[in-house]
């Protein structure tokens, strides 16, 4: 147990500490700059923010510092352990910079192959030229790859419980055909407490300098660092920042369901990496080879769920008996109605709607009394109505056109900058 309780102080003084405190606000800043665009097109498109800009901070920032906290037990309890001078802190560094090249080289996947690379190349050239390794980048690669692999559990859970969240509907032409889906993108903060060897002793050790003694259980995975090495070892927690980001999107199942899916995988991948991770003890063969198989099997599970949304049926597409609602902004018109994603929109006062337009058309031509025929994703028919005149609110819901209009200029949203995209949505607000 002090283990674990060393473990959350190390977290805690991650958060607390004023160099650390920095850091978390310098990235709660970071991370409300881009809410604040997230929220300006959700208002854009949909007449409503379905988010605020500081709850998805504030989410972002919490649920960052509990998963780090449980990732930094699981990291302690499994053993996972490091040299003094071995610059561990280099993953994460890299992770930003291949970040500049694509967004999802962000994942520690790749930046984990590329300092064992670095690995692998400085054993290699210390043994031909039989000069000392660097030790900056003597990194154990079983705890390198098992490290890596605890983060994409914390990932997969974060994603699991929280990726839905800030996700921006969007209406895309795919065969022809008018589907509506979403993006998700989310950014966590995490403090990670990381173990670091520093001497000979029977204690672990904290920051105060105070010490405990090692449990016979620990550490559960057995072949992170020589067993002996690990037992008469000092170590101390090193409190690193890791910022986890994902991004996704679909037009086969709702957000929530996508992000549960995303994250049931990222979660399996991060189980398969620990299991395949302890290969690398056996033999300098298996050591490259694993590292090896981090990035590949990540890229796999990319194309997997790339395979799934292009070969899958879209969900969100409007038909013969009503118009698609894709999503519905809470304290809206449609919210206080009833309205749910999924949700067919068959009549609306009584006339049968064949196009979106004539939705807006209708609730503009008579601003008193509406009452809308909905078929509910369900299956039931139910009507709903709302006075317009007390409730004095826009509809809120976006809704999946039939047919595109020509006067609309399609966006591309990876391709271009926020401010262009910005630009072009106000220009077809105005057509």
């Amino acid at each position: 147990m002090e283990i674990f309780l060393y473990t959350l102080k190390t977290v805690a003084y991650a958060v607390v500490s004023p160099n650390f405190s920095i850091m978390l606000l310098i990235l709660g800043i970071v991370f409300y700059r881009k809410n604040k665009k997230v929220t300006m097109m959700q208002k854009m498109i949909i007449g409503n923010s379905i988010d605020s800009a500081l709850e998805l901070t504030i989410s972002q920032i919490v649920l960052g510092i509990l998963a780090g906290a449980f990732g930094s037990l699981c990291l302690s309890s499994l053993g996972i352990s490091f040299y003094r001078n071995s610059a561990i802190y280099l993953m994460f560094i890299i992770s930003i910079i291949l970040m500049n090249f694509n967004s999802r080289f962000i994942c520690f996947s790749y930046s984990g192959a590329v300092l064992g690379i670095m690995t692998i190349i400085n054993r290699v050239v210390s043994d031909l030229f039989q000069i000392s390794p660097l030790s900056l980048f003597d990194i154990n690669i079983v705890s390198l790859m098992s490290l890596v692999g605890v983060l994409h559990i914390v990932e997969g859970l974060l994603v699991i419980g929280d990726g839905s969240r800030g996700s921006i509907p969007v209406i895309a032409n795919r065969n022809d055909s008018i589907i509506g889906g979403f993006i998700l993108k989310r950014y966590w903060a995490l403090p990670i407490a990381i173990f670091i060897m520093i001497n000979n002793s029977t204690t672990v050790t904290f920051n105060s300098y105070s010490s405990i003694n090692i449990p016979n259980w620990w550490p559960l995975i057995k072949g992170t660092i020589n067993f002996n090495i690990l037992k008469s070892s000092m170590l101390y927690f090193l409190p690193i920042y890791a910022v986890i980001g994902y991004r996704s999107i679909t037009f086969t199942k709702t957000k929530r369901k996508k992000s549960i899916l995303s994250g049931s995988m990222i979660l399996i991948y991060g189980i398969v990496l620990i299991l395949v991770s302890q290969l690398a003890r056996i033999d300098f063969i298996l050591k490259i080879a694993v590292i090896i198989f981090a990035p590949l099997a990540h890229e796999l599970m990319i194309r997997i769920d790339m395979f799934m949304e292009l070969n899958g049926e879209a969900k969100f597409v409007s038909r013969e008996d009503g118009i698609m609602v894709l999503d519905v902004a809470p304290n809206s018109l449609a919210y206080e109605m009833g309205m749910e994603t999924g949700d067919l929109i068959v009549e609306v006062n009584d006339k049968k709607i064949e196009f979106e337009k004539e939705v807006r058309d209708i609730i503009k031509q008579f601003p008193n009394l509406v009452w809308f025929k909905i078929k509910k994703h369900t299956g039931e028919l139910v009507e709903v109505s709302s006075n317009k005149i007390t409730s004095n609110k826009k509809l809120g819901a976006v809704l999946v056109p039939r047919y595109m209009p020509d006067d609309v200029k399609e966006i591309n949203i990876n391709g271009e900058r926020f401010k262009d995209i910005l630009d072009r949505i106000k220009n077809n607000d105005k057509n």
